[in-house]
């Protein structure tokens, strides 16, 4: 019992850690995009900063171009040489933006903007009030510093890198913190779960136990009936139990597979509940083959029973649950309710219920689902409203 308890906590772990991770993928893509967001707006303050910084320069620069294109302007007859500076290029332009001479290395040139970095190069454009040889537009150009990029790089990593786990750790902490609560409870529910089906076996046991002893012929017709009903209603009991110690205590434990004879089983299963099938007037047509399979015998039980459960839950009254079993495949079918072939991929979801006119908590079919894909065994399932429901293992 206390391994099966261990293994219960940490399949309750498991779940929790999965929520935390969960939790924190969200949280980190959440982190990230503010960190680039804000690694965005530090690196356009930062060449803002340059941009300014180099403003004063470069319209030194360009007034002492200005001034060179003024004497050439008024010496071009004389002078046709483009005035040159090493410490810069320029380049100039007319009324329409277009390029009347340019020494630029970078001739895209945006003159919406008064300053700007083009590539590895820094504009400047200077709006000129004399057309001097026709210009109304100088562009200062020179090459920029691109160590400033590798120190504002080197800072968004650095900083990046220490916001980024300063969050993770705050992140993780309120993870744990928010989940306490609710592991806590999940905790305290599964103890509850446990204990409440441990001890429901010894009074359910007996119950069975001593229905069985009760000579039914010595009883008039009246008490015959009233044990009938206890009887069902503790056959129903007793399988909601065996899916409730299947979900908290032996679905985790090892399997013990063995070579089980399924008429006889089928056989055992139906008279186990032969007086629910008493009980609703239905008739079995039973058509079973010699057939074996290897698999944990607890595990087997527990899907034919709940097989069988449901034909005779959800079959009418007076109507028919048939079984065909050959040497590969079990057929179960029954003439009742049926479902809509919509609802049909639903029905293994746990605490799926479509009719909630009959007990039970829709686990019945997720514990089989679960089963069957352990051993690969596939299932089909034709349902029809009104008409009836088949379920076909094959293995």
């Amino acid at each position: 019992m206390l391994v099966l308890k261990n293994k219960a906590t940490n399949s309750l772990l498991t779940s929790e850690k999965k929520s935390v991770l969960r939790f924190l993928a969200l949280y980190t893509a959440m982190v990230m995009l503010m960190i680039i967001l804000l690694s965005v707006f530090y690196y356009q303050s930062q060449e803002k900063l340059v941009l300014a910084q180099e403003r004063a320069k470069l319209s030194k620069y360009a007034y002492i171009q200005t001034k060179r294109l003024k004497v050439l302007h008024h010496f071009f007859d004389e002078r046709r040489t483009y005035p040159r500076d090493p410490r810069f290029r320029s380049a100039i332009y007319d009324n329409e933006f277009e390029k009347i001479f340019s020494l630029l290395e970078n001739e895209n040139v945006r003159f919406d903007q008064e300053i700007y970095i083009a590539g590895n190069k820094i504009h400047f454009i200077e709006t000129l009030d004399n057309y001097y040889l026709g210009t109304r537009y100088l562009v200062i150009e020179e090459d920029d510093d691109t160590g400033w990029r590798k120190a504002v790089w080197k800072e968004i990593l650095g900083y990046g890198v220490i916001i980024f786990f300063f969050f993770m750790l705050f992140g993780f902490f309120f993870a744990r913190l928010f989940l306490k609560p609710m592991r806590n409870s999940i905790m305290l529910l599964d103890r509850f779960i446990k204990d409440t089906t441990h001890e429901l076996n010894t009074p359910l046991s007996a119950i069975l136990a001593n229905i069985e002893m009760i000579d039914t012929d010595s009883l008039d017709e009246k008490n015959r009936k009233k044990l009938t009903r206890i009887n069902i209603a503790a056959k129903t009991v007793s399988t909601l139990y065996q899916d409730l110690t299947y979900l908290t205590l032996e679905h985790e434990r090892h399997n013990e597979d063995e070579w089980i004879e399924l008429k006889h089983l089928i056989n055992d299963r139906i008279e186990y509940f032969n007086v629910l099938i008493q009980s609703k007037q239905l008739e079995t047509h039973l058509d079973l083959e010699d057939a074996r399979i290897k698999m944990d015998r607890k595990k087997l039980v527990r899907v034919i029973d709940n097989l069988i459960s449901n034909a005779i839950k959800y079959n009418k009254k007076g109507g028919i649950l048939g079984i065909i079993l050959t040497k590969n495949s079990l057929e179960i079918w029954d003439t009742g309710i049926g479902i809509t072939k919509e609802q049909i991929p639903l029905m293994f979801d746990r605490y799926m219920r479509f009719d909630t006119s009959e007990g039970g908590f829709g686990i019945g079919l997720s514990i089989v689902k679960k089963i069957l894909d352990e051993y690969r065994i596939t299932v089909e399932v034709d349902s029809k409203v009104g008409v009836g429901t088949r379920m076909v293992l094959k293995w």
